[in-house]
Parts: structure tokens; sequence; C-alpha cells
């Protein structure tokens, strides 16, 4: 598969390799163009192999109608991933309708979906089609579905199976044809063991699993993420920003972007509004300082939580109730963390 990279509006952009050519490879990161890959992934930026390897899956499922699940930290645009696999497969003519169930009030979460009848509780003054009706024979991506109720999980469930629900307030069954793309941050598996997410949902979910990498795996991919913001802000402000000093990229890829790319991207943003000149000012002090409190944060956490499971399991690592089946990830991988974070067993015993 040919490098996927996908920029939108770069007609100028060759323009930029003019400036200062004596001392440039130096001094400046350029904004480049780069070539389109040869499927449609709109907004979606970067040439890694971590990242092909994702768009080889989205190709690959994108045309059958399967069900996918996208897993990922927040931030990582897993709602474009969605929209790409919409774009590609036979259903791109129709609706691409989506739902962010952390955002919806967890009372009007079924309204939201299923729609309701005039008069079906109170402040329903009229008839109100849900989601689930907009998106036939359309997709419809639920992000966050971690966040849905128990109370509610059977009824979805039910309408992924039969393709078949009632409005709230009435009894006639309105059948559609949808195409369902899902999304969370949240580890699905240990909501299960939890009694906070029903496992049969989980399984009709989960039909074609995509992982959706952090932006501190894809390094490699920040340089092009950074002049795709740089331009698109810039020109939403008609600033004439043309390179990003070397020695600022350099800063901005070593830096550890907990909040993924929404974060880097609003740092491009706040760069772009203090930069007067053609070059990008990047407050790398600022950068350095908020990277090495985030990553540092990151990684209490996340050790504090992988003691806590080895805890739990009595010191047990693999196997049948062990800390890598609670933590939903394989032993080598529990391993790897536990030595990098310097987990020993006096941690947990």
């Amino acid at each position: 598969m040919a490098a996927a990279v996908a920029f939108t509006d770069l007609e100028n952009l060759a323009e930029t390799r003019s400036l200062d050519p004596a001392g440039s490879k130096e001094e400046f990161a350029y904004l480049e163009l780069e070539t389109p890959s040869e499927h449609s992934f709109e907004n979606i930026v970067g040439k890694s192999a971590t990242l092909r390897k994702v768009l080889d899956q989205v190709a690959i499922v994108a045309p059958t109608g399967a069900t996918v699940l996208l897993y990922g930290e927040t931030g990582t645009g897993k709602e474009l991933f969605a929209r790409a696999i919409h774009n590609l497969s036979p259903r791109r003519q129709r609706s691409f309708v989506r739902l962010n169930c952390a955002a919806i009030p967890s009372g009007l979460v079924e309204s939201e979906l299923f729609g309701h009848e005039k008069g079906a509780f109170t402040g329903a003054l009229m008839q109100k089609r849900g989601r689930f009706e907009l998106a036939d024979r359309g997709t419809l991506f639920l992000d966050e579905i971690g966040d849905i109720g128990l109370d509610l999980q059977p009824k979805l469930l039910r309408a992924l199976q039969e393709y078949e629900f009632e409005r709230l307030g009435s009894t006639s069954t309105i059948r559609v044809d949808v195409r369902l793309i899902a999304a969370t941050h949240r580890n699905l598996s240990a909501m299960i063991r939890d009694n906070h997410f029903r496992e049969d949902l989980f399984y009709r979910l989960n039909v074609f699993p995509i992982e959706i990498p952090p932006l501190r795996d894809r390094r490699e991919d920040i340089p092009l993420l950074a002049q795709y913001f740089v331009l698109r802000h810039a020109r939403q402000m008609q600033k004439h920003i043309n390179c990003i000093p070397m020695q600022a990229m350099e800063a901005l890829v070593n830096a550890d972007w907990p909040g993924n790319i929404r974060q880097l991207e609003n740092f491009i943003e706040r760069c772009v509004i203090f930069t007067q000149g053609e070059a990008l000012h990047v407050p790398q002090a600022e950068l350095s300082r908020s990277a090495a409190s985030a990553g540092s944060t990151f990684e209490t956490a996340t050790r504090q939580v992988i003691i806590n499971a080895l805890k739990g399991a009595a010191g047990k690592i693999a196997g049948q109730g062990g800390a890598a089946q609670r933590l939903g990830m394989k032993r080598t991988t529990l391993q790897n963390k536990m030595r990098r974070l310097n987990i020993s067993r006096d941690c947990y015993a």
C-alpha cells in the first residue's frame, strides 16, 4: 500500500521551498507536500508503519459492512477513522450519523438513539426520529460506547442483532439497515468483569476490533501533523507561516503528548497565534515542562494501576485470573511495562 498521507487544500505549498535556500537544511524544517495514498483517508495525516497498518485494516473491513470497534486513547482521532471506513464503504452516499454517548445525559441516550413519540415523557412536545432511523442505509458511529448504561444495553443489543426497535412511547416496530461503528477509550473487558458492561453486547460490537495507536507510538508522523495544523490554522488566521525551526520541530517530536493529536493541534494553534513572522514561534520551555509533567503523571498512574492489578491477582502475572488478564493485555506486554516502570515483587507482595 502506498504511503498513507492525506493533506487537504495544499495547492500552494510548494512555494515554501523558495525561502532562504542558503543554510535552510540546517535551520528549518520546511512544510513539504506529500503524496496522497491510493485510498481516500481524508484528514488522516501520516506515513508511519504503525499508521499504515491501521489504514490497511480500515481498507480491508470498510467494504464488508461488518461492525467495527475502535479502541484508542482520548485524542487519537477515532472519529476520523470511523469516517474513513464509511467513505470507503458502499454506504458512502448515505448518511454518517454520530452520537457521543458520554456527552448526553444518561436519561436522554435512549431517546437520542431510538427517538420518541409526542407525549412519551415530560417535555416531548413532538415526535422525534432517533439516530438509528437517521442512519438507515448509512453508518451510525457511537463514540464512547462504554458510557452507555447497563439499563439501555439490552435494547441496543436487540437493535444491533435484529435491526429493529421501538421509539419511546410507541409499540410500532421500526426496521432499519444500519452499519455500526463504535469507539471507546475504556477497557471493556475489565468493565465486563466489574459488571458494568454486558458480555453479549461486547461480542456483538467486537466483530472487527481496530486499535488506534497513540501519538507517542507514531512519532515519525509528528512533523507531518505539525505542518498540516500550521497550514490550516495559519490560513484561518490569514497568516503567512512557511517554516518550522528545526530545533522547534525536534522539541515537538520528542514531547510525550499524553493528549495525543488533539493536544498537538491545540498547541500548534496557540503557536500560530503568537507567531508574527514566517517561522513558527514554538515556546519550547513550556512544551518541555508540560511534556515532562504529563509524562511523569501518566507513568505514575500506569505504575499504580499495574501494581493494583498484581495485588488483586495475588502476584500472579499470567493465566486465568492473572494481572495480565485483569488488565486486558498480553503477558509479555505486562512484563515489559513492569521492567520499564521498575515494578518488582516487593511492590505488590
